[in-house]
């Protein structure tokens, strides 16, 4: 939503997968395939939180390494691979965007002193992927001095639309003219940056429908990189309306709000993380293997001890991970990773769920309210997912008819691991929690 996005931006002033593979680029698409949906982490829930100690100063090289070795130690082995870098790499610490003589985003120097490329390296050297973050749009710091176009006798100035139009969700940036000569080269020489310096991601935030020319440019500069490059279409979220139009290009596509609470703690239950189960059902339709939703960062991490807590309980934290999973939304956590709880490591690395989310199937929803189900099918398999979103604990009814079975089917719980027996027409999820979850294989 537009009031939680200028949220963050008036915070930011003041503060001043191993398992993911990348298969062939398909032509027709103009976009690099992969075989699932990403998994990894992003540094916003850290930028975005008031606590002591966190906000967007907290971005930084050294930061970034550490979440580094954190990632590579306690999520790696679960197919944790992405290490990604959200809004202010290119920015000073009083939150001014700059680049350099050819328009290209480059990194500050005082927070990033090796550069992306030097920070990419240490990210590769630990197994692991680099991503980073641009807003949909030209910079108005790159259009106020015309920088020059890499490898054209354009400048900037020579590809806005006129008269100068304010493009993307927070009208920071001037919208591209992708009719104009030299447009596409401009988003390709950015990118060819980008790969140079090993960049593995890239998050365009701020997209509306106008926007979507500018996922396009961006995905064919990728095509022409040569390099695998994970693109999001993002904003809070982005506009339903564009979601076809995307379709062909993205990688991904946010389809809610930021999932943080910009205050003390990374996120909380009625802040937005409970909207998503009434919001994700308006884009399924849209969605398929190779373009799926993006419900933002998983505020699964930290519950005890030191640093930014995520401001939801274990139960709440299951269900998140149960939900984005049955979504295939990518998987990436948010907060302060370097003090992850053993709890969140647990309910992070199980990997009967993780495979849930690697399926890239798109899930369909059964039954709405305060007790839903979903459903999904994966190869021979039926799986089923049961949501308590009420105040009180419940028990949730999931009737094979429902979900076109019949007759008894085996039950297996994939949180816990274990095989519930046989089942004549339904299964009974008995005594629910409050925002409580539960997920089943039937077979």
């Amino acid at each position: 939503m537009f009031s939680r996005r200028f949220l963050r931006y008036a915070l930011v002033v003041p503060l001043l997968a191993a398992s993911v593979l990348a298969t062939v680029t398909t032509p027709a698409s103009a976009r690099t395939g992969f075989s699932a949906p990403f998994m990894g982490w992003s540094s916003w829930s850290n930028e975005s939180s008031t606590r002591a100690g966190y906000g967007t100063a907290w971005l930084t090289e050294d930061n970034i390494k550490n979440a580094t070795d954190a990632v590579a130690t306690k999520l790696k082995g679960a197919g944790y691979s992405y290490v990604n870098i959200d809004a202010g790499w290119n920015a000073t610490l009083a939150w001014s965007f700059h680049s350099d003589a050819n328009g290209i985003p480059d990194p500050d120097p005082t927070r990033f002193p090796d550069g992306i490329s030097g920070v990419a390296n240490y990210i590769h050297g630990k197994g692991l992927k680099a991503g980073v973050y641009l807003a949909a749009g030209l910079e108005q710091e790159a259009y106020n001095k015309n920088a020059a176009i890499a490898g054209t006798s354009c400048h900037v100035q020579d590809i806005v639309v006129l008269p100068l139009t304010a493009t993307n969700k927070w009208g920071g940036n001037w919208k591209i003219d992708y009719s104009k000569p030299c447009a596409q080269s401009y988003l390709n020489s950015i990118v060819n940056k980008f790969a140079s310096w090993g960049v593995d991601f890239l998050k365009v935030d701020g997209v509306t429908l106008d926007n979507v020319p500018d996922i396009k440019a961006y995905s064919q500069a990728i095509d022409q990189s040569g390099r695998s490059i994970w693109l999001t279409a993002s904003a809070w979220p982005v506009d339903l309306s564009a979601a076809d139009g995307l379709s062909p290009y993205a990688n991904g596509v946010r389809v809610d709000t930021d999932v943080e609470c910009y205050c003390g703690t990374t996120s909380s239950w009625g802040s937005s993380v409970s909207a998503r189960w009434n919001d994700l059902p308006n884009w399924l339709s849209h969605m398929n293997s190779n373009y799926l939703p993006d419900l933002d960062s998983m505020p699964i991490n930290n519950n005890t001890g030191s640093a930014l807590q995520d401001g939801l309980n274990d139960t709440e934290r299951q269900s998140v991970m149960t939900f984005w999973s049955m979504a295939s939304s990518p998987l990436y956590v948010g907060g302060d990773i370097y003090f992850m709880d053993n709890s969140a490591i647990s309910i992070l690395s199980n990997p009967e769920v993780i495979a849930v989310d690697q399926s890239a199937v798109v899930p369909t929803r059964i039954t709405s309210g305060n007790s839903q189900v979903w459903k999904k099918v994966i190869g021979g398999s039926t799986y089923a997912a049961v949501y308590n979103l009420g105040s009180s604990s419940a028990n949730i009814a999931v009737n094979w008819s429902a979900l076109g079975l019949s007759g008894s089917k085996s039950v297996r719980d994939l949180v816990s691991r274990s095989d519930l027996g046989a089942f004549n027409g339904s299964w009974t999820a008995s005594n629910v929690p409050a925002h409580g979850s539960r997920l089943i294989k039937i077979s």
